[in-house]
């Protein structure tokens, strides 16, 4: 009877309390949904598990380096220096927001998500032999957190308490139930404490650290070349996670200060692979006798890859632009019509959403959901929100934009800016409108002086700097900028990532390019954030925010193709299945009979 009685307790105790969260150890994680990949796959579909090893892959980067630190917050890293470590877990590249084990082999957490261990696959190391163990996991989340960029400290700030159980598990405990949350921090890149513990991470490095991940530096001059080694010993090389990949012994990068002398390279020999981003380079240059003789393939290969925002991005905290009639007036001075036809090849489709090619991407008016997220919002958002299809400025493709013209004056006038002998000034001071547009590619030079020259038609002086690679990196860092040639990264769907993005307090990560501090912004970000176990209510404030994002012009939006443009010499195979959501270069590999047909150079 008395442990009868004790049991009913217990049970009341349960019943009051509410059930014990269900404890689940996997071996992947998802964000939404199951995952592809079951336990014990041998390896993805869009490989070749067989694939030989071999070769190099020589490739080209814009610009120069001075360090192999990527994480450092200052300088410009070499490039492949971010894949000197290995995460815990690692995506599959024809799945959002799917991980699976790495140097993590498997993961354990409750359904509330309070808490997730990471069990560390013994066999880890790092380049130089020795074993990674949760005292490395630990204490790479600790260097990041406290030594390196702002953004990462206010981004794991949900989590409450890191700490290693034993040498192959760690733990980490959440503030707050956050699947999103263990999503990133699976995505920790570790580091060798035995390394960096002496070492400041936020400074930039000249020695070439070691790393946990398949490549290292095996030669280097520094600001013109790097070449990465795979190592010989690196221990994940057969995981399900790296089968069919990592298929290259050496991956080397030779830096160019102009695209012209890079493609001129590439045509000699020089460089294995060379992907366009010009249309008219695509539609004119590819031309001459090793593309007629099949030794260089040309070719279009369509991907499913959600869009950024591809933009030139108004500093917002800029006195000149703080107006949104002034950002909304500015952006009818791009003609993309007239720019698809005669500058593009008729190639590109124009970017109307910050999720493009998703279904985050707000089309219509706002649904029954959506307008219970942005009705509270009235007032404090454009009203055209509520009554309009956000879609940018269309012109007939003729050049001739009077139109355009005459609404940009108007919008302008409201905000205070009349013209005076042919020139756009402030009302109130007298001052011109003018400012500066900040690049660092000469091929945007092309585009951006169209715009120019409508803006002049406005009475509006637009002036266009071109820097390096360097310069520009740290004027947008230090915000030295009126308007810069950019945008915003793609996102599969709106992820945590927003709060870098768009939140007010984040104005000093550079993923704010615009500067924006908004509250009602941040209350979208703060619902999307808040939402990201649910896919209907995600889908609802993600559209929601996309709506208020374009209404206010931050951006002038520009376009996007949903193909990669890629030459190649011809001595590379790869499977026959290609992964939705990258060109899946990683599965490439040398051809040997191919290489030998080719011509000597």
């Amino acid at each position: 009877m008395k442990r009868y009685a004790i049991l009913l307790l217990f049970l009341g105790a349960v019943t009051l309390l509410g059930a014990a969260p269900r404890i689940i150890v996997s071996h992947a994680l998802s964000l939404h949904g199951e995952p592809k990949y079951p336990a014990g796959f041998d390896h993805f579909e869009y490989v070749n598990p067989d694939a030989p090893k071999g070769g190099t892959l020589r490739q080209w980067v814009m610009g120069t380096y001075d360090n192999f630190n990527a994480y450092a917050l200052r300088g410009v890293a070499a490039e492949g220096s971010d894949a000197l470590y290995d995460s815990l877990m690692t995506g599959s590249e024809d799945e959002i927001s799917v991980y699976y084990g790495l140097i993590a082999q498997k993961v354990e957490y409750p359904d509330d998500f309070s808490w997730i261990i990471f069990h560390l696959n013994p066999s880890a190391t790092a380049q130089d032999g020795s074993s990674i163990t949760s005292d490395d996991v630990v204490f790479s989340f600790n260097k990041f957190f406290n030594e390196g960029v702002p953004q990462f400290k206010q981004y794991y700030s949900g989590v409450a308490k890191v700490e290693a159980l034993d040498k192959l598990r760690v733990k980490f405990t959440l503030k707050q139930g956050d699947k999103a949350m263990m999503i990133s921090l699976a995505q920790l890149n570790i580091l060798p404490k035995k390394y960096w513990e002496s070492r400041k991470f936020g400074e930039p490095s000249t020695d070439v650290p070691l790393g946990t991940g398949a490549y290292m530096v095996k030669d280097y001059k520094m600001g013109q070349y790097v070449l990465w080694q795979r190592s010989a010993n690196y221990w994940a090389l057969r995981l399900p996670v790296n089968k069919g990949q990592l298929n290259f012994d050496f991956l080397r990068y030779d830096y160019y200060r102009d695209e012209t002398v890079a493609f001129e390279a590439f045509k000699a020999g020089e460089l294995d692979l060379y992907q366009e981003n010009v249309a008219k380079n695509w539609a004119t240059m590819y031309t001459g006798k090793n593309f007629d003789n099949g030794a260089i393939i040309k070719e279009d290969i369509p991907h499913e890859i959600p869009q950024g925002m591809q933009a030139m991005v108004f500093n917002v905290q800029r006195p000149i632009f703080k107006d949104r009639r002034v950002r909304q007036a500015l952006n009818f001075a791009m003609d993309f019509e007239w720019m698809n036809k005669n500058l593009f090849y008729n190639q590109y489709v124009r970017t109307r959403s910050y999720f493009a090619n998703t279904p985050y991407a707000a089309k219509g008016l706002p649904g029954p959901e959506e307008l219970k997220i942005l009705t509270p919002l009235k007032g404090k958002i454009p009203d055209e929100v509520f009554s309009t299809e956000y879609n940018p400025p269309v012109t007939d493709g003729s050049g001739e934009i009077r139109e355009q013209v005459r609404q940009a004056l108007a919008l302008l006038k409201e905000a205070g800016w009349v013209i005076k002998d042919q020139k756009l000034v402030n009302v109130k001071t007298n001052e011109p409108f003018a400012f500066e547009l900040l690049m660092d590619s000469p091929t945007m030079q092309r585009v951006a002086v169209p715009v120019q020259k409508n803006l002049a038609r406005m009475g509006i002086t637009m002036n266009i700097r071109q820097v390096d690679s360097s310069q520009f990196v740290n004027r947008l860092r230090n915000r030295d900028f009126d308007v810069i040639s950019g945008g915003y990264e793609p996102m599969a769907y709106p992820t945590t990532h927003l709060l870098d993005v768009w939140r007010s307090n984040y104005t000093d990560s550079t993923y704010n390019t615009a500067g924006v501090q908004d509250p009602a912004v941040d209350y979208l970000v703060d619902g999307c954030v808040a939402n990201q176990d649910s896919e209907k209510a995600l889908l609802d404030w993600g559209r929601a925010l996309d709506r208020v994002l374009t209404w206010n012009f931050f951006v002038i939006p520009e376009w996007y193709l949903s193909k990669f443009r890629v030459a190649y010499w011809n001595k590379f195979s790869r499977p026959d299945v290609r992964p939705k959501y990258t060109l899946g270069l990683g599965s490439w590999w040398l051809d040997k009979v191919k290489e030998a047909k080719l011509p000597k150079q």
